[in-house]
């Protein structure tokens, strides 16, 4: 019974033996929280396999190694220590960025909108301060400030589509690691699209008890816990339970009565289940709930509309909102609400697959809900004069067939599969313009229902020639089809209009065709060009007129990529590198509807034709014991070839002048789109054993953003300025301890900059970056 006892104790426990001078590391059961529970040590992660030729693939239910499939109670030694994370990902063509979880939580990444400060060519931004996020990858993006269309760049929790990206809040912690995938998807699973995936990878459950728990403190108050616990249920049957709350952090104040501003007020769980019957099937059941009822943060005024209304001049960290009682009233919240979020988000799916022998058979069945209610002052000073709330409930239902061969040693690999995907949302849009007089000075009401259904057939097949050649290829047909139901504007005491309903039909064809060269053990080269489709959709935010309602096109691209991975010196120096160009037709974009007497309104078009070119780095160097460097560099020009479009600065500088709203029209042809140009992020570590039995690790991490134009020619305050970050963490645990330390800062210069831009009636401003925040991390995992 005490020898039973001990071998419990031995398998449950986490044991980290590092034999320096031998270059041995042994792993058993699982790591700190924050890292993969199944991964052995840093060179491990889910997560490529679904992205390129299925000849790179991992085998079905393979025991884990460096490809992060489950090992819950695998032991694994390597004869040497490995540097760099992801080496199975060097053998396939692509240009995915792996991100693990170790790096996440070293950079301070804990929101999507974090991903850009750790992959090249990313835009992550939220729409003016609030949950709504929108995704750019290579320039290729979509601005959806009506909440309502599919984004240009497709977002995924463990293989679960999210087209509407909202539903993605809160969903980082308890994660393996991310993947972000430039360029056109669709072609192996999920839904097509044009600008590439953010994939979320969370931690599955454990054959054997593990748990932890992390507490984040850090400036304004803020802090951050995580907690885990998994382990068996009964025999094949296990479980994993998940969750995360943030508090505070609120780093705004108004002036006026020095009320704070910005602090986070949220929770999350997930919970899943595992069940393998057999040694060639697993179902995975998830559940996730999200409450979010976070305050915003309020963009600084730049530039103002109205003469009459002078913006305030405003510090950094200083701003300036309202909420009149009539307009509470009417949207039935508190007279004392401040700009924030009442979000809750929840959802399950269910993953089954099943190794037939020849081919493997995988299901995936979701459903996905929100609640949203966002209050935001989009004109982001104390005056009525663009003042929103947004009600929305909306649900996504979706279903995934999967059929491939599951042998990764067959010249030939191949899948097949369809995704279905129906989407119905109802929402209500208030505005409060009541002191923007003479040309409005009402409350109003935008209301409409919208339905979304789209099913896609993909293929994808891929063959290994000799002398280490492949070839691979994919097509995927989608037909979607969307509406717009009972739109309807309401002024209040003045008007009420009723629109037309408007629909839209799209279906096209995409592909992917391409070559890969395995040139040496160590250096891949290949070269692919692929077509992206995404369906078209509608505006439907401030309506007053008809014609604001007409449906915006699809978009296609025609992508072109070379590029190579190579590990030049194993274990010393990893360089990666891709070169791409992207034929750009009916490119969604934002512009501008002039309604006369009225206003200039925001507006979904398409650009007919316009081309972005660039490439992206990705350099990992070990040159000295125990430092490591990872650098990424990217580098893009986006141009407009064929746009005709208002120049929003002209027209509102017209009417400053002359409180005149006329709309001057101008060619856009070869204007710069505005992207970002050059992105550089990266991190220098430096880790080392001290006092026999502890571990230390410290680095600093930066990143720097070129200007950005907000608007189509941007230049001025339409164009964001650049900017350069820098922070640190020092990390300190013991070899064989179930706990660490780490001490960090974010924005050590405390620099003063702008995460993105808006505008609303009277006023164009800025959505600051946090300042400087300087915290302290303690786990504890078993």
């Amino acid at each position: 019974m005490a020898g039973h006892e001990t071998a419990r104790t031995v398998q449950t426990r986490k044991l980290h033996l590092m034999v320096s001078a031998l270059g041995i590391t042994l792993t058993v059961g699982a790591p700190l929280f924050g890292a993969h529970a199944q991964s052995t040590p840093r060179d491990a992660g889910k997560g490529s396999h679904r992205h390129a030729p299925r000849a790179m693939r991992r085998v079905p239910h393979a025991v884990s190694g460096e490809d992060g499939s489950d090992a819950g109670e695998a032991i694994t030694v390597n004869s040497a220590r490995r540097a760099f994370s992801f080496s199975k990902a060097q053998h396939e063509a692509d240009s995915v960025t792996h991100i693990s979880a170790d790096t996440l939580v070293n950079r301070g990444v804990f929101d999507v909108k974090g991903l850009q400060r750790v992959a090249p060519n990313v835009t992550i931004q939220s729409m003016n301060g609030t949950g709504t996020t929108n995704f750019f990858i290579r320039g290729i993006g979509f601005n959806d400030f009506t909440q309502n269309n599919m984004s240009s760049v497709m977002t995924y929790i463990d293989d679960v589509a999210f087209p509407l990206s909202t539903m993605m809040s809160g969903q980082m912690f308890d994660l393996s690691n991310v993947d972000v995938i430039p360029g056109p998807v669709g072609f192996t699973h999920g839904m097509a699209d044009t600008g590439g995936e953010v994939s979320l990878h969370t931690n599955d459950p454990t054959s054997d008890w593990h748990g932890g728990v992390t507490e984040d403190i850090a400036s304004y108050a803020r802090s951050r816990t995580d907690l885990f616990i998994s382990g068996p249920i009964a025999r094949n049957l296990s479980f994993r339970i998940a969750g995360q709350t943030v508090h505070g952090g609120g780093w705004q104040y108004d002036p006026q009565n020095h009320t704070h501003l910005g602090n986070a007020n949220d929770g999350a769980l997930r919970a899943k289940i595992k069940w393998t019957p057999d040694a060639h099937t697993t179902i995975k059941l998830t559940g996730h709930w999200m409450q979010d009822d976070d305050q915003v943060v309020t963009g600084r005024p730049v530039l103002g509309f109205v003469a009459s209304q002078p913006i305030p001049q405003l510090g950094y960290q200083q701003a300036e909102w309202s909420l009149r009682p009539q307009f509470a009233q009417k949207i039935g919240r508190s007279a004392s609400l401040m700009p924030s979020e009442h979000n809750t988000l929840w959802g399950a799916d269910l993953n089954m697959s099943h190794d037939f022998g020849k081919v493997t058979l995988s299901t995936i069945s979701a459903y996905e809900t929100e609640r949203v209610g966002e209050f935001t002052d989009q004109d982001a000073t104390a005056l009525s004069t663009g003042d929103t709330y947004r009600n929305i409930v909306a649900n996504v239902f979706s279903q995934e067939v999967r059929l491939h061969n599951s042998s990764a040693s067959d010249r030939l690999q191949w899948d097949v599969g369809a995704f279905y995907n129906r989407t119905r949302m109802l929402q209500n849009y208030y505005f409060d313009f009541t002191d923007y007089l003479p040309q409005r000075g009402y409350l109003s009401e935008t209301a409409f229902r919208s339905t979304q259904q789209s099913i896609s057939e993909y293929g994808h097949i891929s063959y290994r020639l000799p002398y280490n050649v492949t070839l691979f290829g994919g097509l995927n047909h989608t037909l979607d089809q969307r509406a717009l139901i009972g739109l309807s504007t309401v002024h209040f005491g003045i008007n009420d209009k009723q629109f037309n309903n408007e629909s839209t039909l799209s279906a096209q064809v995409s592909g992917v065709l391409g070559v890969q060269w395995q040139a040496t053990k160590g250096t891949l080269l290949y070269f692919k060009a692929s077509k992206g489709f995404k369906p078209g959709g509608f505006t439907a935010n401030n309506t007053v007129s008809q014609a604001q309602l007409a449906p915006f096109e699809p978009e296609t691209v025609l992508a072109f990529e070379a590029g190579f991975k190579s590990d030049l010196i194993p274990n010393r120096l990893r360089l990666n590198a891709a070169a791409f160009y992207d034929d750009y037709h009916g490119q969604q974009v934002v512009g501008t509807f002039l309604v006369p007497n009225y206003g200039p309104l925001s507006q979904i078009v398409n650009a007919p034709k316009s081309e972005i070119w660039g490439f992206e780095t990705t350099i990992e160097a070990h040159p000295l014991p125990h430092v490591f460097l990872t650098q990424n560099l990217g580098w893009e020009r986006g141009t407009y070839q064929v746009f005709n479009n208002i120049d929003r600065g002209k027209t509102n500088a017209y009417f400053a002048k002359t409180g005149i709203w006329q709309g001057f029209y101008d060619s856009f042809a070869g204007v710069d789109s505005g992207i970002p140009k050059l992105t550089l992020n990266g991190e220098a570590d430096y880790r080392s054993d001290v006092f026999t039995r502890y571990n230390v690790e410290g680095g600093v991490d930066w990143m720097y953003r070129d200007s950005q134009a907000i608007t189509p020619g941007g230049v001025g305050v339409y164009r964001l300025p650049t900017y350069f970050l820098l922070g640190a963490h020092l990390t300190f645990r013991p070899k064989n301890g179930p706990w660490s330390v780490t001490a960090y800062a974010s924005n050590i210069l405390n620099r003063q900059y702008a995460e993105t831009a808006g505008n609303a009636s009277t006023t164009y401003f800025y959505i600051p970056g946090p300042p400087r925040f300087i915290g302290g991390r303690m786990s504890l995992a078993y």
